[in-house]
């Protein structure tokens, strides 16, 4: 699939201290789509010189903002710019850019979904205590949106303008990612579809920002305020945990499968 040829879409990839991989994926995502946004939030390290060559617009952070600063940022010039959809993916080489078409696949298939890249397969790959964060988070962000969503915090999504212009939603760092799903289900009606991606951990990736105990605990007590603020909070945790999430992969058979 030529993925130029949907809807105008970017790829948001924010970035702090990722020298290591930083240029490799954005090749990758050029190689994709040729309009690439990176988001350096306040890099010490050598990663704006990585990619100081390449056909990308950098948005550069003095001092790091955290990663819901760099979204909101990337969001406001895809908006600017005019975009009508971006796909937001990390900068440390764990997610793969191949797996993007499939994505945009799913996008023209749900117009009014947010897409998600779900690391779904080969879960074994990923770190014990990783696991069972998100495996907690999955459960109350899933209740939060009143709805079953797989792999709730992967950065690999598809976020369409609607929810881009949820960019002003009062939440930060990985809360932020949180925020979004949940806004973007209760207050816009979008779905949520999740595409298979592969799980990928390796020795070349830097430790994450990701910080399981800290970051689970302020997403868990944002969810709740959410899920008491919008009400009918049996019905919602019904809704969201009596079928499986929405999985659409089109080149595995191109069938839906919940």
């Amino acid at each position: 699939m030529n993925a130029s040829t949907l809807e105008r879409v970017a790829i948001l990839i924010p970035a702090l201290n990722e020298e290591l991989a930083i240029r490799r994926v954005v090749e990758a995502a050029l190689a994709v789509l040729p309009d690439v946004i990176v988001i350096d939030d306040g890099s010490t390290d050598g990663t704006l010189q990585e990619i100081g060559d390449l056909p990308v617009t950098v948005i550069r952070h003095a001092t790091p903002k955290g990663k819901g600063e760099s979204l909101r940022d990337g969001f406001r010039e895809a908006l600017r710019c005019g975009f009508d959809a971006v796909v937001a993916m990390d900068g440390d080489g764990q997610h793969d850019a191949a797996d993007i078409p499939r994505m945009l696949l799913a996008a023209r298939r749900y117009p009014d979904c947010l897409i998600i890249g779900a690391r779904i397969r080969t879960r074994e790959n990923q770190p014990n205590a990783r696991r069972r964060a998100n495996a907690v988070a999955d459960w109350g962000i899933s209740w939060g949106c009143g709805i079953p969503v797989a792999d709730t915090q992967s950065g690999q999504r598809y976020y369409p303008r609607k929810a881009m212009e949820l960019v002003d939603i009062p939440a930060q760092g990985f809360v932020f990612e949180a925020a979004l799903l949940i806004a973007a289900v209760r207050d816009l009606g979008l779905g949520v579809v999740s595409v298979p991606i592969d799980t990928r951990y390796s020795g070349e990736f830097r430790l994450s920002h990701f910080r399981p105990i800290r970051d689970v605990t302020l997403i868990t007590l944002y969810t709740i305020g959410q899920v008491i603020r919008y009400g009918n909070v049996i019905d919602s945790y019904r809704r969201s945990h009596s079928t499986a999430p929405l999985v659409f992969d089109a080149l595995a058979g191109g069938g839906p499968s919940a």
